[in-house]
């Protein structure tokens, strides 16, 4: 166990050195002139080679590559006396000589707009994208396992066809359509009755006492949009995983032995299909994090999605940078705890 555990490290290790050597080059090699772009059109020589100098774009590739590395890691080997170092949030954890070993807070650099530090720029947006994400999940679970047991008990009557009919159009149903749709008829046209405001942000300023609150109805159409689709497939998948399992003979001996119908079916049935559900629940949620851009456009959530898009209008690389290569990582992470929890709940995985 232990040494399949040591050889998924290295493979994380190795995917994730993938995405950091990709998102360099992508926005290092391939990108238009950064410099150019914070100075504007209309500058000097002097001023471009300042900048350049700044930035380090007056080195190699390879050795810009090094300083990214140096940046992004957690820990990192310093000169004592090095302006670098002073850039960094850091613990000095001992010195040998002239040089000093540090744990430090990943540094993505600066925006190229508010010149605010990337990492808490990306973390304060992550929060609103993991809570969508979050509930969107929670919701599509609920609801697909739910209707997914009941068409199978139920199959080819009414109540089946009708659940399929959603699982159909639930999955062929493009989330930026969805997310108009349903902004349109319960945020505008059935506000009357629904209360839940089309668009906008959880966290609210009152000016009358100014402070803060949260108003947890911003939160509901986002959620249901961005939960629609992983709920049709989850009710697909439970489905067929549950007329499968139905038909097995220890299902077949609990009932000969006198079980009753209901402990059949929670005791026996529902767990051992619940086995494909729950890889796809654990893939949705990195895919919910990743389908969220549309939703949060449009209802105007603030989350990575939001920050995305205006960095790309922006051009803003230093923020896409970091939104790639942190959403990159959790995403690594995310199919590591997939492989744990799929092998506590089947423990053939183990074998």
């Amino acid at each position: 166990m232990l040494q399949k555990l040591f050889k998924k490290l290295i493979y994380l290790t190795t995917v994730v050195m993938g995405i950091i050597v990709f998102v360099f080059f992508l926005f290092n090699v391939f990108a238009k002139d950064p410099a150019q772009l914070l100075a504007g059109q209309r500058t000097d020589v002097q001023t471009l080679e300042n900048i350049r100098k700044e930035l380090n774009l007056d080195k190699p590739v390879w050795k810009r590559f090094l300083f990214y590395l140096t940046d992004i890691s957690p820990v990192s080997v310093h000169h004592y006396k090095s302006e670098q170092i002073q850039k960094y949030d850091y613990v000095k954890v001992g010195k040998v000589f002239n040089t000093v070993f540090i744990l430090k807070r990943p540094y993505l650099g600066r925006s190229y707009q508010t010149n605010e530090k990337v990492w808490g720029l990306v973390l304060s947006h992550l929060y609103g994208t993991l809570l969508l994400s979050v509930f969107a999940l929670f919701f599509a679970t609920i609801t697909g396992v739910l209707a997914g047991t009941l068409a199978s008990l139920y199959k080819k009557t009414p109540l089946d066809y009708c659940i399929q009919l959603f699982t159909t159009t639930g999955i062929s149903l493009p989330s930026f359509f969805a997310s108009l749709l349903i902004s349109w008829l319960f945020g505008y046209y059935l506000q009357r009755y629904t209360h839940l405001p089309p668009t906008g942000y959880i966290e609210q300023f009152d000016p009358l006492t100014l402070t803060f609150y949260y108003d947890w109805r911003y939160l509901v159409l986002p959620a249901f949009t961005l939960g629609i689709r992983p709920a049709a497939i989850i009710a697909a998948l439970m489905r067929s995983s549950m007329i499968e399992v139905l038909q097995e003979d220890y299902i077949r001996t609990a009932k000969a032995k006198g079980l009753g119908h209901v402990s059949v079916i929670f005791k026996h049935a529902l767990r051992n299909a619940l086995n494909p559900v729950v890889s796809a629940v654990s893939n949705w949620l990195a895919s919910l994090i990743a389908g969220a851009f549309f939703v949060e456009y449009i209802f105007s959530w603030k989350g990575l999605g939001y920050l995305t898009v205006q960095a790309l209008e922006q051009q803003d690389f230093p923020v896409l940078m970091g939104v790639v290569l942190i959403l990159g990582v959790f995403f690594v992470l995310i199919n590591f705890m997939t492989d744990l929890l799929y092998q506590t709940i089947d423990p053939r995985v183990r074998v």
